[in-house]
């Protein structure tokens, strides 16, 4: 079993637990030069807000779009674009990536800035 495969496999595990308690979830991706963060709807098949290093607005003020500061001002982003669709209550679905490092800093600035999970 490689990497990726055995990634996917415990994000199917997570997204099955997430869509039992029919919650709306951020989800988030992480490249080796992004970071994107996406919040998709309870029944899994509209993206209700969505933000990235991609962004113009971001990648002009960054430095580099693969860093912890990079996810911080994408987890901020994200919770701004939320709260303005008037979500305020997500799950947080890292897609099987480990919760350390730009996972965690996205995580850490959407909950500073008013998503709660």
């Amino acid at each position: 079993m490689n990497k990726k495969i055995a990634r996917l496999r415990r994000a199917r595990k997570t997204r099955a637990r997430i869509a039992d308690l029919k919650m709306v979830r951020l989800s988030v991706y992480r490249s080796n030069s992004h970071i994107y963060a996406q919040i998709i709807n309870a029944e899994g098949n509209k993206v209700l807000a969505s933000a990235s290093t991609i962004e113009v607005e971001l990648r002009s003020s960054l430095k580099s779009g693969s860093n912890i500061e990079a996810a911080a001002a994408v987890g901020k982003r994200i919770a701004e674009k939320a709260k303005a669709v008037g979500i305020e209550k997500v799950a947080f679905d890292r897609s099987g990536f480990q919760y350390h490092g730009r996972v965690k800093a996205l995580a850490d600035a959407a909950r500073e800035n008013g998503l709660s999970f």
